[in-house]
């Protein structure tokens, strides 16, 4: 969570993680310690040499910092080598070198679902998601310019996204892949963004429901005998439907993304909703590493209370059966308040933190990092 999105225009953005823990009962996971493993997201810095790369790298790992999600696909280029979009330049083998040298694991985030680059809306304009209006996310992108959402029914795009998967994971340094955007886009923002925006969703409306690309509606009429676009009042109390665009997110990672990365000995996490209905993404059911949930309390209008509780229903819907780190939203947390939200976390049972991000951290916040680390 979770990054250049319509979450960048309210302060930035958000969008992981460690191998499976072994099944633990309700009352082990309360007396028995869990391993802690923290997270911090980088966007990439061309410039930057490797020296100056460790130099961060150190910074992060002596206030208790493991892994960095480190932006290298982004829907329009990409920051490797071997990638099917034109590369900017090649800041992951800067990246590799340096987490090598100050012992941080990298971990490469990637878009999943969003593709901006013009030689794709040229070449493949039917590989886009549709809204309930009949509007391709190309030409009619909700909420802002780069919500191009591919359509995920759409047998070319699986198997773009998968390659995109493949190529990152190919890369023996990695320790694993980062899936962001792994999701529809939003039928109702947080109630915290919706003035920003200028908008009021009291419930599903069409502009902001996806997808109903031709091929999602072929697929679901062939399965129902229903054409969603055509045949139905309300979309939104229509479970079948509803589920339907569930299961097709829940499918691309089940089904390709996980065993791509497990292919090439990679962990594969991914960036979640708090309120993942309102993104069609049912993430307690993927065959994932680890969790990344965003709880940014405030794009909900909540305190920090709002992490331990979502911590908390976050586990339950996993059955405690895999780790999940709390992602937090740095800009929205002086350094006391991130001591406060760490805290929090860990004591709703939470495996570790994720901090949003890397340009937002002060002196200050690595400070109190440090000083609970020592705790």
């Amino acid at each position: 969570m979770d990054k250049r999105t319509f979450i960048k225009n309210s302060l930035y953005a958000a969008a992981a993680l460690s191998l499976t823990p072994e099944l633990l009962s309700c009352s082990t996971i309360k007396t028995q310690p869990k391993k802690q493993k923290n997270w911090v997201w980088v966007r990439p810095v061309t410039e930057w040499s490797v020296d100056e790369w460790k130099r961060r790298f150190d910074s992060f790992k002596a206030a208790g910092l493991d892994a960095v999600l480190a932006e290298v696909y982004n829907g329009n280029e990409t920051f490797y080598e071997g990638g099917q979009l034109p590369m900017k330049a090649n800041v992951m083998e800067k990246l590799i070198i340096a987490g090598q040298a100050s012992s941080v694991e990298i971990h490469a985030w990637m878009w999943t679902m969003p593709c901006n680059a013009a030689s794709i809306i040229e070449k493949h304009p039917d590989w886009y998601a549709y809204n309930g209006l009949g509007q391709p996310a190309h030409t009619y992108p909700a909420y802002v310019p780069y919500y191009k959402f591919l359509c995920p029914c759409h047998p070319e795009v699986r198997e773009f996204v998968r390659k995109n998967v493949e190529s990152l994971s190919r890369i023996s340094e990695l320790k694993g892949v980062h899936l962001d955007y792994v999701r529809l886009p939003d039928v109702i923002l947080a109630e915290g963004l919706q003035p920003k925006y200028n908008i009021v969703q009291d419930k599903e409306y069409p502009e902001y429901d996806y997808s109903y690309s031709p091929e999602c509606r072929r697929q679901f009429k062939a399965k129902t005998g229903v054409d969603p676009l055509t045949d139905l009042k309300d979309p939104s109390s229509y479970m079948d439907w509803v589920q339907f665009r569930r299961d097709s997110i829940t499918g691309l990672v089940n089904g390709l993304l996980v065993p791509e990365a497990k292919k090439y000995g990679k962990e594969i996490t991914a960036a979640v909703f708090p309120n993942w209905e309102n993104v069609r993404q049912e993430w307690h059911k993927w065959n994932l590493d680890g969790f990344l949930p965003m709880l940014y309390h405030n794009f909900y209008n909540r305190d920090i209370d709002f992490v331990g509780e979502h911590v908390k229903k976050g586990l339950e819907r996993l059955s405690h059966k895999k780790p999940l780190y709390a992602g937090l939203f740095v800009p929205a947390l002086n350094p006391g308040q991130l001591a406060d939200a760490i805290k929090v976390a860990r004591e709703a049972g939470a495996s570790g933190f994720s901090l949003f991000d890397m340009h937002s951290l002060t002196e200050g916040h690595l400070t109190r990092v440090t000083e609970l680390r020592r705790r």
